[in-house]
């Protein structure tokens, strides 16, 4: 190969190399990291957890597969970890493959060295564990929600970022809304994601609870779980401020289909709606809410 395209490929490859990794300035006086190929191999004794992980519980069956597997091949993909001093490192990601090789007894790991304020830590934190890990709906949701409190973002800014719909954030962080117990529950896997979202639009912790552990002790799927919240939901609707005899709509082919958007605006806000109209066709939409953040969260949804 001619030296020219020897000078391209090294090049391209810098290049390239650039937005993922950064070249650590050591100290010279402080030999105890040897880098290899652009990686670095940081001791482990040096290496402190992240406090922003978004995982709090590691399956500990995967976890001792993963320590065979390290003691076998030694650790073949790197963590991730930002520099606190010169001979200091903190995780960003990769703390499962941190603890397995600790676990291994490995005295150093290869490791990325990337610079990062706490911010965006937490945020590559969360990105790199939902694209790599299975984290529980909770977990997912309690993030989602330190991103929103600690980085002052919006539902819409969050989602771009994580690479989700608007619509799929807000209905994570709508679980932060559950008992509990019934939080408990969904971090256990004892109920779905499916069975949550259906048990939120009930109108009270107690019938919550009580319809959780229906849900949990019968088995129930989540169609089922939808029917019977439906029809709580239903037999209990308060009445509404009354209208006047001969303003109320005639029961007509569409109120069907008004109902059931209606319903499904309930649940992408997680606040009671109603529909009134009159007559004419003419009417109203009221969104309750019962606090200044209900409200904020009810127009951050339409920004």
């Amino acid at each position: 190969m001619a030296k020219n395209s020897k000078d391209k490929l090294g090049s391209g490859l810098k290049a390239l190399l650039a937005n993922t990794t950064s070249k650590p300035k050591l100290s010279q006086s402080k030999p105890d990291v040897t880098h290899l190929s652009g990686i670095a191999m940081i001791p482990i004794a040096n290496i402190e957890a992240n406090p922003f992980q978004p995982r709090t519980e590691f399956e500990e069956e995967k976890l001792l597969q993963l320590v065979q597997s390290i003691k076998a091949y030694g650790l073949i993909q790197p963590i991730t970890v930002r520099r606190l001093s010169d001979s200091a490192f903190q995780i960003i990601s990769g703390e499962r493959r941190y603890r397995a090789s600790k676990l291994a007894n490995l005295k150093e790991v290869p490791a990325y060295i990337r610079e990062a304020d706490d911010n965006l830590v937490l945020e590559m934190a969360l990105v790199e564990n939902i694209q790599r890990a299975d984290l529980n709906a909770l977990e997912i949701a309690i993030t989602y929600q330190r991103l929103i409190d600690e980085c002052n973002i919006n539902h819409e800014a969050l989602a771009d970022r994580v690479g989700k719909k608007r619509s799929t954030v807000s209905n994570y962080i709508r679980l932060l809304k559950l008992p509990p117990s019934v939080q408990k529950a969904l971090k256990d896997k004892a109920l779905s994601m499916g069975h949550a979202r259906a048990i939120l639009s009930l109108k009270s912790q107690d019938l919550i609870n009580k319809i959780s552990q229906k849900v949990i002790s019968e088995g129930l799927s989540v169609r089922a779980t939808e029917s019977i919240v439906k029809s709580l939901n239903d037999s209990e609707t308060p009445t509404e401020q009354p209208t006047p005899p001969e303003q109320k709509a005639p029961i007509t082919a569409d109120q069907a289909t008004v109902d059931r958007y209606r319903k499904l605006i309930m649940e992408e806000l997680g606040s009671k709606v109603s529909i009134n109209r009159n007559t004419q066709g003419a009417g109203k939409i009221v969104i309750a809410f019962n606090n200044n953040k209900e409200l904020e969260d009810i127009i951050d949804y339409f920004e």
